[in-house]
């Protein structure tokens, strides 16, 4: 199983939606995806058709908790069905308590890595919404990544946060996971008809290039109704430049394995 954090400290950059189009993505191309989110808002689990969170029972909170008080987690456990063929590992608000209680737990960053390696066999791809802060639950999602995926808005401030979550991926692969790579940057609500979001594309590009997928997810009316319709971009608008755009993206993401190891970003050396 290849697990991938989608991270950024920044909210409202389109990771939610990025991480769930991509799995879906990933498991129309007959691949078994698990999706965890990683943020006590709850909202891609709110996205994916359970609008009331807090009342589900288990979740992320509840199973990182067993792991941390040495219980231990059943097949299955606290995992739901998605009708477009993902799993979903829900969160809720109860994460919020969870993260004060990682502070003082033992092996506090990889409690989400020793939780994930009970379906590990399962699946071939784990893709982790992280909440958009760069504290102990996005810590824990890089330590128990193999690769992180950055979903960036082409807007001057959000593009200026890279540096700081750059540091702090190659941070967590010095001290925390050796394995850690950055699989590339995805600019994401880029608008092609103004010219200050071509101009900080461009940027990102020169800046750090080779490092950012070909693919750019446009803004999209119909991309920001999937969070609030229950469905995916390919049902939602298949044929819409949104749903092309995450397609293309679904490859480049496959493809990433079997490119030279040149390919992948060195951005956290």
């Amino acid at each position: 199983m290849k697990t991938i954090a989608l991270a950024n400290q920044k909210g409202g950059v389109g990771k939610t939606t990025t991480a769930a189009s991509l799995a879906i993505g990933l498991s129309r191309q007959g691949k078994k995806v698990l999706l965890v989110d990683a943020d006590a808002q709850g909202n891609l689990t709110q996205m994916l058709g359970w609008p009331q969170p807090d009342e589900l029972s288990p979740t992320l909170a509840n199973l990182m908790g067993k792991i941390i008080t040495d219980q231990p987690v059943s097949a299955n456990e606290g995992i739901l069905h998605h009708e477009s063929g993902v799993d979903l590992l829900p969160a809720n608000i109860e994460l919020s308590a969870l993260e004060v209680t990682l502070v003082n737990a033992m092996s506090r960053e990889t409690v989400m890595r020793q939780l994930l390696s009970t379906v590990q066999d399962r699946y071939d791809y784990a893709l982790i919404d992280c909440m958009p802060s760069l504290g102990m639950l996005t810590l824990n999602a890089l330590s128990a990544a193999d690769s992180v995926i950055i979903p960036v808005q082409a807007h001057y401030l959000p593009a200026k946060g890279l540096e700081q979550l750059l540091r702090t991926v190659a941070r967590v692969k010095r001290q925390l996971n050796p394995k850690l790579e950055i699989d590339g940057i995805v600019l994401t609500m880029v608008d092609g008809r103004t010219t200050l979001a071509k101009g900080i594309s461009e940027q990102i590009r020169q800046a750090y290039a080779g490092r950012v997928f070909a693919s750019e997810i446009p803004r999209s009316i119909r991309a920001a109704e999937v969070s609030v319709e229950n469905k995916s971009i390919y049902d939602l608008d298949p044929n819409g430049k949104a749903a092309q755009a995450y397609e293309n993206l679904t490859r480049e993401v496959l493809n990433i394995g079997r490119q030279p190891k040149k390919h992948r970003s060195d951005l956290t050396r």
